[in-house]
């Protein structure tokens, strides 16, 4: 027998808990069909139309080197954090400096990196469910230990008990994501203002200071005039994550940043400590060229209005079929209840019409499924037939 198990336990770890969203990514009857015509893709919040022009013309603008470095090696360019460090200071209402802001290669990277940053092992993290697909195996590839907690069923709100419950002289930080995918809920500022009591009483009673990690990839992403409340406004121990890839409707293109509280406890050490992790995993710096146009793309963004419309014709059509679904606050996604118990069963199902959803078993969300409304008018229009003849389907079947 070959004593070398090839590769480490810890990456077989990882890989075990990622197994049902890879299979889906990979081995589905919509990874074997992404992209083919007729598909009506509802999955993920890709582009199902061309890229803005705006966006497009803000890359073209920057493209023509003007000096010998213009493509070297890019980290923190200064520029660009005193391009973002403005912004943040106008939405936010706090003195960020150029110097709290790291850019990075979209969310995914600012996570870990924050991350690697704060977390050792043994440490517990406290996460929102249903989550963000990676949250669990993020802080698990950082060493620590991911503890679930389940936003209020009716509501969708934290539960605010539960995370209190949770947190002992363990935990090392806490993972808020709003606007929250996928419920499309905007938490209010009671909500977060309860939040922060509750992680200054459990930082003091422990000794330790809890982390604030704010996942703001949809904040510019908010329907019916509603006002975004950041968490960070609310705990000066926080983080802010952020990616451009939503608002520029382009995740391919990667670039987002960290910013750090201009109140955080040990933030010169954080200064001085993110910028190395950024080199050390794997150069999470943004490439030249996105840089250079930060200026633009901070005043760029989809159509709202054209995705708000979105929203209101799949949940009035939806309604009308006879699913049960709500009206979501912010984000690109709806939650639909799947008419029956088996999600993965009836997201199957659709495929046989052409539509492919996210289950919400893989957002441990069972009895739901998930659809973006990036699709474009006329998938939208093509794939409500589809929905509509998979309930009636499933209706008969459950008749006899």
């Amino acid at each position: 027998m070959d004593a070398d198990p090839g590769l480490s336990m810890r990456s077989r770890y990882l890989v075990d808990a990622f197994a049902p969203l890879l299979r889906f990514f990979t081995d589905s009857t919509w990874a074997s069909r992404f992209g083919k015509p007729g598909v009506c893709d509802f999955t993920i919040g890709n582009p199902h139309d061309m890229p803005l022009k705006s966006f497009v013309d803000a890359l073209q603008s920057k493209i023509t080197p003007q000096d010998a470095y213009w493509y070297a090696y890019k980290r923190n360019e200064p520029e660009a954090r005193r391009i973002v460090a403005a912004s943040l200071e106008a939405s936010h209402r706090l003195p960020f400096e150029p110097e709290d802001i790291f850019l990075t290669n979209g969310a995914t990277a600012a996570l870990h990196v924050v991350l690697a940053a704060t977390v050792d092992p043994g440490d517990e993290v406290i996460f929102l469910s249903p989550p963000w697909f990676q949250y669990e195996t993020m802080i698990m590839n950082a060493g620590g230990t991911p503890v679930r907690v389940r936003v209020d069923p009716v509501t969708f709100d934290p539960d605010l008990k539960a995370i209190e419950a949770k947190i002992n002289g363990k935990t090392k930080a806490v993972i808020i994501n709003s606007p929250h995918n996928p419920t499309g809920r905007i938490y209010s500022p009671q909500t977060l203002e309860a939040l922060s009591c509750i992680l200054l009483d459990g930082s003091k009673q422990y000794g330790r200071h809890i982390r604030l990690i704010s996942d703001e990839a949809y904040r510019r992403i908010v329907f019916d005039g509603r006002t975004y409340f950041s968490p960070v406004c609310f705990y000066p121990d926080s983080f802010i994550v952020y990616t451009y890839g939503k608002a520029l409707l382009a995740p391919g293109e990667r670039i987002g940043y960290i910013a750090l509280h201009p109140d955080m406890s040990h933030r010169m050490e954080f200064r001085s400590t993110i910028p190395a992790l950024q080199m050390i995993q794997g150069w999470s710096f943004p490439n030249a060229l996105l840089q250079h146009a930060i200026g633009d793309l901070e005043k760029i963004s989809v159509d709202i209005t054209h995705l708000q419309a979105k929203r209101d014709r799949l949940v009035s059509e939806l309604l009308r079929m006879g699913y049960a679904t709500q009206t979501p606050e912010a984000t690109f996604y709806l939650l639909v209840r799947s008419p029956i118990p088996d999600d993965e069963e009836f997201v199957q199902l659709l495929t046989e019409y052409d539509i492919f959803c996210i289950p919400g078993s893989l957002m441990d969300l069972p009895g739901y499924f998930r659809m973006s409304i990036t699709a474009s008018d006329e998938m939208i229009e093509r794939a409500l037939p589809g929905f509509e003849a998979a309930i009636k389907r499933v209706r008969l079947q459950g008749a006899s």
